[in-house]
């Protein structure tokens, strides 16, 4: 996946060729250049930059002076590439633009994992990501510390309001789900979510389930409804959370926590891939 990822990324910024590139440097021309830190944060995409200059020409030489998941400061050097000078150019733009998001994600997520020292809570990410590159999205929250929800719509199993709601209700939900899974020989999680303290009741007498997501309810509901939850549930609170209030959250002892800002809204670090000539 991260391979077709790079190759559909280079097939759009170079097209039928890199001209500003071909146009005046020499075929031959070899240089060396330094990625350069601007910003200060936590440092991801670093394994993901690698790949994508040998990708494109495995003759390139990658030297790793600062590792994913590394906190970094303005003028820090996270690597250093030598090599064909069109090859450093042609995958500049590509490298700097996944470790600036990388980095934006890793450094967000650290933050909000900060929040949570202490605490038994997980933070986790969601499937609002960028279509297309969701992979280095959460690969990212990894590097940040965070841990990642489902993958997409077919590892996980989630009950979410309008499946409710179009299959008739949460028994009927449940049910038709354990019974699909049965027909089609797959185990997979299943999470319902619930919007309410009746909807809870009606899952728990349902049962079949592993996971129950507390939906929009705020600190003090939590904590009244969690002594209700047998310990073989898991529970995830997610909706209306903000960095000032987070850490509340995770205190009513809820396993996951799930914030969609974590790969929605972020602020990318910025950084540079500077010629250095010795």
């Amino acid at each position: 996946m991260i391979d077709e990822i790079i190759d559909n990324a280079l097939r759009e910024d170079i097209g039928d060729g890199d001209h500003s590139s071909l146009s005046c440097v020499p075929l031959n021309a070899t240089g060396h250049a330094k990625l350069l830190i601007k910003d200060n944060g936590i440092l991801a995409g670093v394994e993901l930059a690698e790949r994508i200059f040998k990708r494109y020409d495995p003759s390139l030489v990658v030297t790793i002076l600062l590792n994913d998941g590394v906190e970094v400061k303005r003028g820090d050097i996270a690597l250093e590439v030598s090599g064909s000078s069109r090859s450093i150019l042609a995958t500049e733009r590509l490298v700097l633009n996944f470790m600036q998001r990388m980095s934006g994600i890793a450094t967000q997520t650290n933050k909000i994992v900060k929040l949570l020292e202490g605490c038994s809570t997980k933070l986790l990410d969601t499937r609002k990501t960028t279509p297309g590159i969701r992979y280095m999205e959460k690969w990212a929250v990894r590097i940040g510390g965070g841990y990642n929800h489902r993958f997409a719509l077919y590892d996980m199993i989630m009950l979410k309001d309008n499946h409710i709601d179009y299959a008739g209700g949460i028994p009927q939900a449940i049910h038709s789900t354990n019974e699909y899974l049965k027909s089609i020989g797959k185990k997979l999680k299943i999470e319902v979510e619930v919007r309410n303290e009746d909807e809870l009741k009606q899952v728990l007498e349902t049962g079949n389930v592993d996971r129950i997501m507390l939906d929009n309810f705020t600190p003090e509901r939590i904590r009244a409804v969690l002594p209700s939850i047998p310990s073989f549930y898991e529970t995830e609170a997610s909706g209306g959370i903000t960095i000032e209030s987070i850490r509340e959250f995770a205190e009513t002892g809820v396993d996951y926590i799930s914030v969609g800002a974590l790969t929605h809204s972020f602020t990318s670090l910025d950084m540079s891939l500077k010629a250095v000539f010795k």
